[in-house]
């Protein structure tokens, strides 16, 4: 009687599906939904050490809250704006060392142990625009699983110059054919350019040539979106010059992005880049991992059963008389290590019958 059978190297393999899901932010959540008496919004975190900020979809403080993205800026120590810093006002030495952080581990050291900028167009080698003063929006786990589908990442900004409408001109900032240009040379994994274009795909105001200029990088795996302070700032494109005829209001101060980067706390550049963000939408990306073990009965194999009861008296149940076939019915399988360990168990809805007439081909599949 057959109790364990082994299985051959062709009896089993390995496949990989990924499966995604469309990830929604918008502008409501981000700011305005959740407010308090005062109108202080309850689901954005500020924390003392002022490196950051965290926006929840709900009030942070309630136990149905999730985490979507932590927002923070940062500059590099080349650039006008850390010159310009004041040390108390503007956090320099903060906004600095968000940078270097970030930098490190998305874009690595170069060959002397420097921690490297990060590159406009991701081509380290050929040189080009760096991105010296940068927005970071690193995104929660729990909404980007596995990696961020290439392709699929946008975000509709407002650029209106006037801080009460900042949406009458708007920008979308994608990441235009990335399944065929993403790059490798990240220490954090894949990643991709983000360009900028106008709603109606012309070149943004102020500017010539081409209808969509590189103002950022997508990090896939870690889930970070890099984005250029120019998206807000007035200049020709190129380099850390801004993409607009002309700069908008950041607070009802009306102080452009480059006074705020300078002269404001991390929460409150945080604050004021929240009010310019009308939606954010992804698709995430789970990578299920399945082995698939063909467990094959021959016909002359399992006709009986191992449980007590299947014999009484020394008699098969199911045979009427000693020239009726065996017949056993399979409710379950069981895999089992190769010293005879069960490792797991699969359960059949209903039993299956088997007899000497019949051969079958079960196909169990593990998921990992």
């Amino acid at each position: 009687m057959t109790i364990f059978k082994p299985l051959a190297a062709d009896d089993k393999v390995s496949t990989k599906t990924l499966l995604h899901e469309a990830i929604p932010i918008t502008g409501t959540i981000l700011s305005g939904t959740y407010v308090d008496g005062a109108g202080d919004p309850t689901n954005i975190q500020d924390f003392t050490h002022g490196m950051f900020q965290s926006v929840y979809d709900y009030p942070y403080l309630s136990s149905s809250a999730n985490h979507i993205f932590d927002i923070s800026v940062g500059y590099h120590s080349t650039s006008s704006l850390y010159t310009a810093t004041t040390t108390t006002n503007g956090m320099k030495a903060k906004k600095n060392n968000i940078y270097n952080q970030m930098a490190q581990i998305l874009a690595g050291y170069d060959k002397d142990g420097n921690i490297q900028r990060f590159d406009e167009d991701g081509n380290i080698v050929a040189g080009g625009f760096k991105i010296d003063n940068a927005i970071f929006m690193s995104f929660s786990r729990l909404l980007v699983k596995d990696e961020i589908k290439k392709g699929s990442f946008e975000m509709t900004l407002g650029t209106n110059s006037t801080y009460g409408s900042p949406f009458t001109s708007m920008v979308s900032v994608k990441d235009y054919n990335a399944n065929n240009q993403y790059k490798v040379n990240s220490p954090a994994g894949e990643y991709g350019i983000l360009y900028v274009s106008n709603s109606v795909g012309t070149p943004l105001d102020g500017l010539t040539g081409p209808t969509q200029q590189a103002c950022g990088l997508l990090y896939y795996q870690a889930g970070v979106a890099v984005l250029n302070s120019a998206l807000f700032m007035a200049g020709t494109g190129s380099g850390d010059a801004g993409f607009l005829s002309s700069s908008v209001e950041f607070n009802s101060a009306a102080e452009d992005f480059e006074a705020v980067l300078t002269g404001s706390a991390i929460s409150s550049s945080a604050d004021d880049l929240r009010h310019r963000i009308q939606n954010i939408q992804f698709n995430n990306t789970i990578e299920l991992n399945s082995t698939v073990y063909f467990c094959r009965v021959k016909h002359n194999e399992f006709n009986y059963s191992s449980n007590p009861t299947y014999l009484s008296g020394s008699q098969i149940r199911v045979k009427d008389k000693a020239t009726d076939i065996p017949i056993s019915y399979i409710t379950s399988i069981g895999m089992y290590s190769a010293d005879n360990q069960l490792l797991a168990v699969g359960k059949f809805s209903e039993p299956i019958r088997k007899d000497s007439n019949i051969e079958l081909t079960f196909r169990a599949r593990l998921d990992y």
